[in-house]
């Protein structure tokens, strides 16, 4: 998962180890990152050098050999039963395949920067309201949480965007380790999003920035706050008894 332990690596060679379908495809490396814990998929797109293919065919593009490619747009990528999964546009990759894994890097990035604003965001809604994430969607016009609260004050929700605002100006590098789940479990606050963590999960990825958040998470961020820019409160929506929804985006 080299999404996860670089999320500045735009690009990569990688083998095709399984095809499926036509359309869905396994690599020995994985730059993409898969659908999950509220984060869209990564974008982009997979090069097979093959020298046997049409020069004038349009979808094709120079290898770094010089050898004429093929060109495959990855739509979606998920993760299923432990594996990844690469949806691409059309049939025509087979196993055992060398090829080049390029990301849509603005859209990765813009979801790096959005990721590690939610961890604040959610943070700091837990420590001045007492909010518990129930749910969340990533997106890269605005991302929305759900949660549980009783009383929905939008002056309260302002004054906690402010804050946001106000940490994400300082100068704060992330912190990214694992810890076992029995130790992990023992930091207060490290779930911020409810029935997060199934049992299987014994290996936890931490994500903290220091003296900001602490949390157990999956995604892609931002190596330091100052990249984030700042946040802007959308709108609020009552979803029900003590159900809230709140909608916000980047506005830089």
């Amino acid at each position: 998962m080299l999404c996860l332990d670089d999320s500045y690596c735009k690009e990569c060679e990688a083998i095709v180890t399984g095809v499926k379908d036509g359309k869905f495809i396994a690599l020995d490396k994985n730059l993409f990152y898969p659908r999950g814990g509220g984060q869209p998929t990564d974008t982009g797109k997979i090069i097979r050098g093959n020298d046997d293919l049409n020069q004038n065919d349009s979808n094709m593009c120079k290898f770094g050999d010089d050898r004429i490619s093929h060109e495959f747009k990855v739509v979606f990528v998920g993760k299923f039963d432990g594996k990844v999964s690469h949806e691409v546009d059309k049939e025509g990759l087979k196993e055992g395949d060398k090829v080049k894994c390029i990301i849509d890097w603005e859209r990765r990035y813009k979801l790096m920067r959005t990721h590690t604003a939610a961890h604040v965001l959610a943070s700091t809604m837990h420590k001045e309201l007492g909010a518990l994430i129930t749910g969340n969607e990533l997106g890269e016009d605005k991302t929305r949480f759900d949660f549980n609260l009783e009383n929905f004050d939008r002056e309260k929700f302002d004054q906690v965007v402010d804050k946001v605002n106000e940490l994400l100006k300082q100068d704060v590098d992330l912190k990214v380790y694992s810890l076992p789940r029995d130790e992990a479990m023992k930091i207060e606050g490290v779930v911020k999003l409810a029935n997060a963590l199934p049992p299987s999960i014994q290996i936890l990825r931490i994500v903290e920035i220091p003296g900001i958040d602490l949390q157990a998470d999956g995604g892609t961020h931002v190596k330091n706050l100052k990249e984030v820019g700042q946040i802007e409160l959308i709108k609020l929506d009552n979803k029900g008894k003590s159900n809230r929804r709140i909608y916000f985006k980047l506005n830089t």
